[in-house]
C-alpha cells in the first residue's frame, strides 16, 4: 500500500526542513524565499512510520491497551508513504508560478492527505493559506512549527481550542529538532487512511455569505461533474478566478449571473471582490487567534532581528557592509584556511599519484595505458580535486549567511538598485542562487511573474560566479597573483555583478523594454543554523563536486588525453603539437589571440569548459603535462595581462551545457542561443578591454 501526502505552507515556515527530516532527502534548505521552485518528493523514513505497529486510531496516538479497540484502523506493515514538497506560498490565488504549481497538484493529483506547516510565531498570517486549503476538502493535519521559540518568548497557544475551532488535528512540532515529528506522521497517515476530510466551516457572513452560497447553488452540478470541491470553486469564482471558470467550462449565461452576484456584493460592501473575501478570512482568523493565541510579546528571534536589521539593512551602510562581509569571507577562504587545506590535499594527491605511478612501472604496464592512467585520469581529476577544500570552506561561510537569514536581507537591500536597472526585486533570488550553481538559478526564474523579467534575469544570471569556476580562479591566482589572491577573487565576483548591471541597463533599453512587476518578500527572523543543516550543505557540495570529478570531468579528461596523444592516423605523437587536439584547437586560436591567448591549449581548455567549468583545470593539467609542474608551464605561455583576460573570459562566457539545456527548457531554443551568444560576446569584449588595460601597467 502506498500513500501520497502533500507538504504545504508559507515560505520560511520550515517546510523544507521538515521534508528533509522525514525523507532524509539531500534537498537544499535555505532561509530565504524562493528556494523551493518546483515540487519534490521522497519516501518517509521507516523510523517515522513503524511506530504504528499494525494499527492506528484516527487522530490519536497508539497505546498498547488500544491494539484490540474496535475504533482502530488496520495499517499494513508494508505501507510506503510518499511526501511531496510543494513550493512555499501565501495563498491559492494563481498570481505566481509557485501558487499555480501547488494548486494544480492539489486539484489534479488529489493527494491522500495534506500536512499544512505553520510558523507558530506568526500564526495569523499562516492561517490564511490554511483556510483556503481546507476548502479543497482533502484530509489535512496542521503542523505548528517553531514552538520552541513561542515557549522561549513566554507565549502560548491553546492547541485544543485551536483544533476545535478549525475542526482539524493540530500537532505542535520543532522541525529542526524532530520534536513532535513522529506524532505528526502518525496522525497524518491516520487521516489519510480514514479519508477524514476537513469539516465545512461556514465562517462567511452578510453579503459575502450570500454571494458564495448563491454561486455554489448555481454551479453545484457542474463542480461535481468536473470533480471540483464546491466551496473552493464557489469562492474562487467570487474572487474572479478565470482559470477555475475555464476549468469548469462555464457558459456565458452562468458567467453573467455570477458577475451580477458579485456586483451586488461589492455594492453592498463598498469594496472590491478580492478585498471582501480577504477581510472575511482575516476576520475569522482574528477571532480564532484571540481565543487560542496568548502572546506576551515578540519572540527573542524577532526582537533580535529588529536590532540587527537597524545596522545590516541601513539605507547607507547596508551595501558596504555586504561587500565587507564577502571580502572577509574571501580573504579567510583563499588567503588563510582554504589555501592551506588545498596545499595539503594537493600534496596528498601527488603522494597517491606517485605510488600508483611506481606500481604501474614496476608492473611493466605499456607506455600508452600508463600515460592514460597517470597523465590522463590522475593528472586531470587530481588537479580538480585539489581545490575541493577551498570550495567547501567557501560554501561553509555562504551557507552560514544563507541559513542565518542574512541573504534575505541582501535581497531586500538590493531591491531598490535592481528596480532602477529594470529588474524585478525578485530577480535577486536566482542571482544569489547563481553564486552556487547556474542550473538551479535559471530554474528559480520560474518564480518571476512576467516573461520580460524572466528573460532579462536569465541573460545576466550566468555572470554571477558559480562554484564550478572556483578551481580555475584558485589556480590562476595562485600562479599569477599569489600575494593578492583574495583581492583578485573579490574583484572577479564584483566584476561579474558590475557586468550584470551594465548588461541589464543595455538590455532594458533595447530588447527588453517595459517595467518590472512589483516585488513583495518576507524577511525571516535571524536564526542560528544547526550543525546538521550546515553539515548537509557541506556534504551536498562535496558530493556534487566529487560526482562531477568522476563523471563529466573524468570523461572529458580521457577524451582530451586521447586527442592529445594520437594524430589523425591514430599514431602516438611525441609532441602534442602534432596531435588531433592541436589541429582542432588551432582553429580557435585566431578568436582568442587578441586577448593574449595565442596557445592552442588555452583555447581548447575554454571549449572543454562547456562540459563543466572545472574541466578547464583538468584539461590544462593534461595538456601542459610537465615535470616542472602546471604552474611553471602556465607561467611560460601567459603574462599577467593575458592571465587576467583568461580569468575574465572564464567569469563571463556562456555557462555549461547543463545550464544551456535548462535555459532552452525555460525560454526556448532561440532564447537559449541568444543568451549564450550574448554572454560569450560580452566575455570576449570585456576580456579584451581588461587585457589592453593591464598592458599599460605590466
Amino acid at each position: 500500500m502506498k500513500l501520497k501526502i502533500a507538504l504545504i505552507g508559507n515560505q520560511n515556515a520550515g517546510k523544507t526542513t521538515l521534508f528533509n527530516q522525514l525523507t532524509g532527502s539531500r534537498q537544499h534548505v535555505g532561509n530565504f524565499p524562493g528556494v523551493t521552485v518546483e515540487k519534490k518528493s521522497g519516501i518517509i523514513k521507516k523510523q517515522y512510520t513503524h511506530v504504528f505497529n499494525t494499527h492506528a486510531r484516527v487522530g490519536q496516538p497508539v497505546t498498547g491497551e488500544e491494539v484490540h479497540n474496535e475504533k482502530l484502523l488496520q495499517i499494513p506493515r508494508n505501507l510506503e508513504v510518499e511526501l511531496v514538497d510543494l513550493p512555499g506560498i501565501y495563498s491559492l490565488s494563481p498570481y505566481t508560478p509557485e501558487e499555480r504549481v501547488t494548486r494544480d497538484f492539489l486539484i489534479r493529483e488529489k493527494p491522500d492527505a495534506i500536512i499544512n506547516i505553520l510558523d507558530a510565531t506568526n500564526i495569523e498570517r499562516n492561517l490564511y493559506l490554511s483556510l483556503q486549503v481546507m476548502e479543497m476538502h482533502i484530509p489535512m493535519v496542521i503542523a505548528l512549527n517553531m514552538m520552541d521559540e513561542v515557549r522561549k518568548a513566554g507565549n502560548s497557544i491553546d492547541i485544543d481550542r485551536l483544533s476545535k475551532d478549525l475542526h482539524l488535528d493540530i500537532v505542535p512540532i520543532v522541525a529542526n529538532k524532530t520534536e513532535g515529528v513522529s506524532e505528526l506522521v502518525q496522525r497524518t497517515i491516520s487521516e489519510a487512511i480514514s479519508k477524514h476530510k476537513p469539516q465545512k466551516i461556514d465562517f462567511c457572513t452578510g453579503p459575502v455569505h450570500k454571494a458564495i452560497h448563491s454561486v455554489a447553488h448555481l454551479i453545484e452540478n457542474i463542480a461535481e461533474k468536473h470533480s471540483f470541491p464546491l466551496r473552493f470553486a464557489s469562492t474562487k469564482l467570487v474572487e474572479g478566478d478565470e482559470i477555475i471558470a475555464e476549468a469548469l467550462h462555464l457558459g456565458e449565461n452562468d458567467k453573467m449571473i455570477i458577475q451580477n452576484i458579485v456586483d451586488d456584493m461589492e455594492k453592498a460592501l463598498e469594496t472590491d471582490r478580492e478585498a471582501a473575501l480577504a477581510d472575511m478570512r482575516y476576520e475569522f482568523i482574528a477571532g480564532v487567534s484571540q481565543k487560542s493565541v496568548h502572546r506576551k510579546g515578540d519572540t527573542i528571534e524577532q526582537m533580535r532581528s529588529v536590532k540587527i536589521d537597524r545596522v545590516l539593512t541601513h539605507p547607507i551602510f547596508a551595501i558596504p557592509i555586504f561587500v565587507g562581509i564577502m571580502s572577509l569571507i574571501f580573504w579567510v577562504t583563499f588567503g588563510i584556511i582554504g589555501a592551506s587545506l588545498s596545499e595539503w590535499f594537493e600534496a596528498f594527491i601527488e603522494w597517491i599519484t606517485s605510488i600508483v605511478d611506481s606500481g604501474l612501472t614496476a608492473f611493466g604496464l605499456a607506455a600508452v595505458p600508463h600515460s592514460l592512467i597517470i597523465d590522463g585520469a590522475f593528472a586531470g581529476i587530481g588537479s580538480v580535486l585539489s581545490f575541493m577544500p577551498t570550495i567547501l570552506v567557501l560554501f561553509f561561510f555562504l551557507s552560514l549567511l544563507e541559513d542565518s537569514g542574512y541573504m534575505a536581507r541582501v535581497a531586500f537591500v538590493m531591491d531598490g538598485l535592481l528596480r532602477k536597472l529594470g529588474l524585478s526585486g525578485k530577480s535577486i533570488v536566482p542571482m544569489l542562487i547563481g553564486f552556487g550553481c547556474t542550473v538551479p538559478a535559471v530554474m528559480a526564474t520560474r518564480t518571476l511573474s512576467s516573461r520580460r523579467d524572466k528573460l532579462l534575469t536569465i541573460f545576466i544570471t550566468p555572470f554571477m560566479s558559480c562554484s564550478a569556476k572556483l578551481p580555475v580562479y584558485a589556480l590562476f591566482t595562485q600562479v599569477f597573483f599569489p600575494k593578492y589572491a583574495a583581492l583578485v577573487m573579490i574583484g572577479l565576483y564584483i566584476g561579474g555583478m558590475v557586468v550584470a548591471i551594465i548588461s541589464a541597463l543595455l538590455l532594458r533599453n533595447t530588447f527588453f523594454r517595459g517595467k518590472p512587476v512589483p516585488f513583495v518578500m518576507e524577511l525571516p527572523a535571524y536564526r542560528m543554523p544547526t550543525m546538521k543543516t550546515m553539515g548537509l550543505h557541506i556534504w551536498e557540495k562535496a558530493r556534487d563536486f566529487i560526482q562531477r570529478a568522476f563523471t563529466v570531468i573524468f570523461m572529458a579528461t580521457l577524451v582530451i588525453w586521447f586527442f592529445q596523444t594520437f594524430d589523425i592516423g591514430l599514431n602516438v605523437v611525441e609532441n602534442s603539437a602534432d596531435s588531433i587536439l592541436a589541429q582542432l584547437g588551432s582553429f580557435m586560436v585566431p578568436i582568442f589571440k587578441p586577448l593574449g591567448l595565442d596557445d592552442w591549449r588555452l583555447s581548447t581548455a575554454l571549449v572543454t569548459g562547456l562540459t563543466a567549468k572545472e574541466a578547464v583545470v583538468s584539461t590544462l593539467a593534461v595538456l601542459f603535462g610537465s615535470e616542472a609542474g602546471l604552474e611553471t608551464a602556465l607561467s611560460s605561455v601567459l603574462s599577467v595581462p593575458s592571465a587576467m583576460a583568461f580569468l575574465v573570459f572564464i567569469l563571463l562566457y556562456m555557462p555549461c551545457f547543463a545550464t544551456l539545456a535548462v535555459t532552452k527548457r525555460e525560454i526556448g531554443t532561440r532564447g537559449a542561443i541568444a543568451a549564450a551568444s550574448f554572454q560569450t560576446l560580452t566575455a570576449w569584449i570585456v576580456a579584451l578591454g581588461i587585457y589592453r588595460l593591464f598592458l599599460l601597467f605590466f
